[in-house]
């Protein structure tokens, strides 16, 4: 049963992946802005979901060191393994934006939750920090939008009625939630039945298992020619993981850090530098690179379940 669980999980993840790649891309026709801001903010969002349920849970139990640990390893699944896949799939290129301003917000804020950590602690101040970090970001993006819109007002709108569109978005995203949750419940169950213990379980499939909306929409938004929202998606979920998810779990109860987090957190800092650095002495997300990531998360992955 948990073999069957664990494929229609799947089936639905892919099918409500394809459904929000379409509806996102036509809303980004009709409103006439880049298909990389729908991904930034909609469908990260969207993706973002899994994350969230499982952290908002654990703060609301006071338990939510798994908060910490869950946002970490997804964005380090998200940067490696969702970019990697996406480049091997369909290779692509950056836009300017995706550049210089995502990918340096993405270490800006990988820096800020490093930053804030020192300590022990991440504190309900602190978390609200993180909030407003990612309000500012938020603004900037409407602002890119509107200028984006401006300077293209003459082109023709799609003509996808909005309540065809709004449909599309909002059942993908439910399958990606009921999708999500039945692949990790029947995965941990097999995992279990297998004789792994609950805490390698929950370093593994937990964390691997909330980014599958994140892999599976930028995988399939690759395939489909949609560059700007693969990787859009993924940054822009990384964001979204630290700023609302960290800071609303620790504005609700503080989150006690632990001397493996923060090994953690500069294993993904160094990781959105390398990201960094490559986007900024090339636009080109090729299949070389796209292996590198895979391995590094590899080495990644091996680590963990040594330590």
């Amino acid at each position: 049963m948990e073999y069957l669980l664990l494929i229609a999980g799947f089936a639905l993840l892919i099918k409500g992946a394809d459904w929000i790649v379409d509806g996102a891309a036509d809303a980004a026709a009709r409103m006439r802005i880049p298909t990389v801001i729908v991904g930034l903010t909609i469908v990260s969002l969207g993706t973002s979901l899994p994350e969230l349920s499982v952290s908002l849970n654990a703060a609301i139990q006071g338990s939510n060191a798994l908060a910490l640990s869950n946002v970490v390893g997804s964005n380090l699944f998200n940067t490696l393994v969702v970019v990697g896949c996406s480049a091997l799939i369909a290779p692509f290129v950056m836009g300017r934006e995706i550049r210089y301003r995502d990918t340096t917000w993405n270490l800006g804020m990988t820096a800020l939750l490093a930053v804030l950590c020192i300590g022990g602690t991440l504190t309900r101040f602190r978390g609200v920090i993180l909030l407003a970090a990612l309000a500012l970001y938020l603004v900037i993006l409407v602002r890119a939008a509107m200028a984006s819109r401006k300077a293209t007002q003459d082109a023709p709108a799609n003509e996808t009625p909005v309540w065809k569109i709004l449909l599309l978005i909002a059942v993908g995203v439910a399958c990606i939630i009921f999708g999500g949750d039945m692949t990790v419940n029947a995965a941990r169950a097999i995992a279990l039945s297998w004789g792994w213990s609950e805490a390698l379980v929950g370093l593994t499939i937990v964390a691997i298992g909330t980014s599958l909306p994140e892999l599976v929409t930028s995988v399939v938004a690759a395939k489909k020619g949609e560059a700007g929202l693969s990787i859009g998606n993924a940054l822009g979920s990384n964001i979204m993981n630290i700023g609302f998810i960290l800071g609303l779990s620790s504005a609700i109860h503080p989150i006690a850090v632990v001397p493996e987090n923060m090994i953690d957190i500069c294993i993904l800092l160094a990781v959105a530098l390398l990201i960094v650095v490559m986007a900024w002495r090339s636009d080109k997300m090729n299949r070389p690179r796209g292996w590198l990531f895979l391995g590094l998360y590899l080495g990644y992955f091996v680590y963990i379940l040594l330590r």
